[in-house]
């Protein structure tokens, strides 16, 4: 059982069949579920068939390269995190072929000792090449941005996703299986207790708290956090959408599970990821005094995180340099000026 039940479900658009405009949605600062949206897909219909059909639809496309899967002991309950002691993961990693990990969910249905299986963020035209031109949960060109969507499948069984952050936009659809999505806003930082920078169960930073059995007394300030969240319960077809760095735990509620996502940005290509500055400012910011850490975020306030041409608009425009609109130019000078000063 989660904390999700009492929650409030995120706004449902029902039904939209016509152009959708995802940056309008993720510009209104909110998740929202599109329903139904997705429910006419191929898959879609073969998992309403069963498992079976669902996982030969999925091998149709199969390139024959091994994938990267996580597998624990059913005692983790689906929870991919941490051993108690924080020391080393629960489960482990591998790669097998994708028809492997499908006859090893197979074989665990209805088997209480069955393993945890997780295959996610699996790049779909590298792995399973033909399958997104006959799934367009998303149609291509549909997403803005200067960057192709990074477009991914997540297969498993009965899972979690501890709650976590993405630096990206993101669109998720359950194909088979239902999911639960449980969201946060970014400010809800303090109230989620991040756990270790490195390592971590799968690439971002998780909540220490398990949202099944909230420690309280351990982590007082969740009860904060659950007073600005979000609960999207996803039927097979049903389409979320949120912002970049939203917090959120993702549940997969059923035997055999896939989803699809795509990760889109509007930053441009030569743009380096906020999450460099952010390790960087731990070296250079974080431990100094606490007048002068306040003094800094005047300059960041004036320099980055304030209108982008408020600090060179007063100055001729060839004196502006980086303080003009960046360009792939400007950004390769200034990526190694960082480097000069970095290796000083």
């Amino acid at each position: 059982m989660t904390t999700s039940g009492a929650l409030p479900p995120v706004r449902v658009i029902d039904g939209p069949r016509g152009d959708v405009d995802y940056q309008a949605l993720v510009d209104a600062g909110e998740p929202v579920v599109l329903k139904d949206a997705a429910a006419d897909l191929p898959l879609v219909a073969a998992g309403r068939e069963g498992r079976e059909a669902a996982m030969a639809y999925l091998l149709r496309f199969d390139a024959g390269r091994d994938v990267v899967g996580f597998v624990g002991d059913a005692a983790i309950g689906g929870r991919f995190f941490y051993n108690e002691e924080v020391t080393a993961m629960n489960f482990a990693g591998g790669r097998a072929r994708l028809a492997q990990y499908l006859a090893r969910i197979r074989d665990g249905m209805g088997q209480p000792d069955a393993p945890s299986i997780y295959v996610g963020s699996t790049d779909l035209d590298t792995y399973l090449p033909g399958f997104r031109g006959e799934n367009p949960v998303v149609p291509d060109g549909a997403l803005p941005g200067t960057q192709a969507p990074l477009a991914s499948i997540w297969i498993g069984n009965r899972t979690t996703a501890a709650a976590h952050w993405d630096m990206s936009n993101n669109v998720a659809c359950p194909l088979v299986g239902r999911r639960r999505f449980t969201l946060f806003p970014p400010d809800q930082v303090t109230n989620l207790y991040p756990g270790p920078l490195e390592p971590t169960p799968g690439g971002q930073v998780v909540s220490m708290v398990d949202f099944r059995a909230p420690d309280h007394a351990r982590y007082p300030r969740f009860r904060e956090a659950l007073a600005s969240a979000r609960v999207a319960e996803l039927e097979p077809g049903d389409v979320l959408v949120y912002p970049a760095l939203w917090w959120h735990q993702v549940e997969a509620l059923d035997a055999f599970n896939v989803m699809v996502n795509y990760w889109w940005n509007e930053a441009p290509a030569f743009a380096d990821t906020p999450m460099t500055t952010l390790l960087h400012a731990l070296l250079s910011l974080r431990d100094r005094p606490d007048h002068e850490k306040q003094s800094w975020r005047a300059l960041f306030d004036y320099y980055v995180f304030g209108p982008a041409g408020r600090a060179g608009e007063h100055l001729p425009p060839h004196a502006r340099g980086p303080l003009a609109p960046l360009d792939e130019g400007t950004a390769r000078r200034l990526r190694a000026q960082v480097m000069q000063r970095l290796n000083r």
